[in-house]
Parts: structure tokens; C-alpha cells; sequence
């Protein structure tokens, strides 16, 4: 059980990090579970708290989670969690040395994105009932998605102002604040144009929301609500890959560079800062160019 004084502790912690990084909710409850869970384990196994540790517990501690099966990068992010958290006692005068400064993350692969085929994305495209006014919005928004290579979060938070059909582009904000002009296509652009005639003022039913893509009730849909409904279209496909809120994005890119699209337009598409972000889908690429290199070559 950990002390009062240390779940206090923690939760300092965690208010600075909000404060000074303005970290995620989901990332600040991951490393609040950390912090317990390793000092639960100093309490119990060695008898002091979290103030007390030493550069040894840190590292038994790692030892322990990954003879357990936890993944690398799930104890990256513990050290990650750690160091932060070690820094700000240092500043705060609280402890004299870090007991993480010396400790090595585990190394990470950097695992390749789960993308779709061209084939697979026309058929989940063509997945949702246009003749209803939900199905028609979903098909919208997956035909927006595919065509833009947004994030969830951006597709779901999109309103009438970002978009201008007549030049057919999306102005899009996205991480860091950083704003972004992304072309729909001509494909995208007769989606939208058909959905917001009718289909979204019967979704409305006289009702006034913000947002290009409501939900039933008139609000902004949810990224975790939007996820839900590429699954369900998934397995309705036939597509027995697992997916994420991002799959569609990944296939916008793959797509992109398979037909011979420049990298530096890509980041640019998708809106990352850094180009090594925008490079692993060369490694996707790669590997399709092998697999038909494999299926069509006599010699292969």
C-alpha cells in the first residue's frame, strides 16, 4: 500500500507535467499507474519510497517487468516517466542525486504501421448504406480520410470553415498548433458536396451543429466513436486485419509513395515536423514492392 505522503507526491508530479507540457489526460494516467506501481513494489520488496530510491532498484525493477513479458516499449515509457519524475525532485531540492541518470532504455524497432491494400480500402469504402443518412455520412467521412490522410481527431473536429470545395482543400490545425493546406481530390470533393445537400441536414433533423460530421444527437462525433464505425464497416468488408484510428491514414500515405509520390510532399500532407516520422512508410513501401516482386517474378 503506498503512503499517503506519496500518493501526494505523485499527484504534484502530475500537476507539473499538466502544467509545464500540457501532457494528454491518457498519457498523465499512465504514468500515475507507473509511479504506484513502482512504489508499491520499493515498499514491499525493499522497504522505502520513492524519494529512497536507488540507481539498482530502477534497474531490478526493469529487470523484473521484462522477464514478466512487458514489451520494451512499455518500459521505455516507465524510464521515460521515471527521469521525469526524478528531474523534478531535483528541482524541487527534494532529493540530491537522480537515480535514473544512468540507466540505458531498452532498445525499440520501430514497428511498421498496419496499412491496407488499395483493393482492401475500396471495398471498406464502399461498406456503409448510402441511402441512409448515417451510412451516407460515414462513407463521406471515410472517402475525406482516404483522399487527406488526416488524423481521427482532425476528421471528426472538422468544420464548414476549414473546407473550401470550390478550391477543393482542407485547412487543417494540427499538433503544435501548426496549421496546414491538404488537397481532397476530385472523388472527395463530390462526397462532400452530395453529403452536405441532404444527407446532413436529415442527420440534423433541423438542429444546428458545428460540425461537418455529427452524431445523432448533434454533437461532435468522437475519435474513439469513429474508430468503432471503421470496424464495424471493416468486418462488414470482410477485412480481417486488425485496425486502428489510423489505418486509413497510413494507407494515404503508403498509397501516395507506391505510386511514386515525393517523401517530402507526404510530411508535408500529413503534417509532421520531423521527415524521419514521414520515413518509415519507405519501409512499408518496400516490403509491398518485395511481396509483388515475390508473387510475379519467375526467378523470385
Amino acid at each position: 500500500m503506498i503512503e499517503d505522503a506519496e500518493q501526494a507526491l505523485i499527484k504534484r508530479f502530475n500537476g507539473a507535467l499538466w502544467m509545464e507540457r500540457g501532457l494528454s489526460a491518457n498519457t498523465l494516467a499512465a504514468y500515475q499507474s507507473d509511479l504506484r506501481a513502482f512504489a508499491g513494489w520499493l515498499s514491499r520488496e525493499r522497504g522505502r519510497g520513492l524519494v529512497h530510491a536507488q540507481r539498482s532498484d530502477l534497474l531490478d525493477y526493469l529487470t523484473l517487468r521484462s522477464r514478466q513479458g512487458r514489451k520494451p516499449r512499455s518500459s521505455a515509457r516507465l524510464l521515460s516517466c521515471l527521469r521525469q519524475f526524478y528531474q523534478y525532485l531535483l528541482r524541487q531540492g527534494t532529493i540530491r542525486g537522480d537515480p535514473s541518470a544512468r540507466v540505458e532504455a531498452p532498445k525499440l524497432g520501430r514497428p511498421l504501421p498496419k496499412t491496407l491494400t488499395e483493393a482492401e480500402v475500396e471495398v471498406l469504402l464502399k461498406a456503409p448504406d448510402t441511402d441512409d443518412p448515417r451510412g451516407h455520412r460515414d462513407r463521406t467521412m471515410l472517402e475525406v480520410l482516404y483522399a487527406t490522410g488526416l488524423r481521427a481527431s482532425e476528421l471528426v473536429g472538422l468544420t464548414p470553415q476549414q473546407v473550401s470545395l470550390v478550391q477543393g482543400v482542407l485547412r487543417v490545425t494540427g499538433k503544435g498548433g501548426k496549421e496546414r493546406l491538404v488537397p481532397l481530390g476530385e472523388e472527395a470533393v463530390f462526397w462532400l458536396q452530395d453529403y452536405l445537400q441532404e444527407p446532413r441536414r436529415d442527420l440534423l433533423g433541423g438542429r444546428l451543429c458545428d460540425f461537418i460530421f455529427p452524431t445523432h444527437r448533434s454533437d461532435c462525433m468522437t475519435r474513439q466513436a469513429f474508430w468503432q464505425l471503421i470496424k464495424r464497416y471493416a468486418v462488414a468488408a470482410g477485412i480481417g486485419k486488425p485496425l486502428s484510428p489510423h489505418t486509413l491514414r497510413h494507407a494515404f500515405a503508403t498509397h501516395l509513395l507506391n505510386h511514386g509520390a515525393d517523401l517530402r510532399v507526404v510530411q508535408v500532407l500529413l503534417g509532421h515536423s520531423d521527415l524521419s516520422t514521414t520515413q518509415i512508410y519507405t519501409h512499408v513501401a518496400r516490403e509491398r514492392l518485395k511481396q509483388l516482386h515475390a508473387r510475379h517474378h519467375p526467378r523470385a
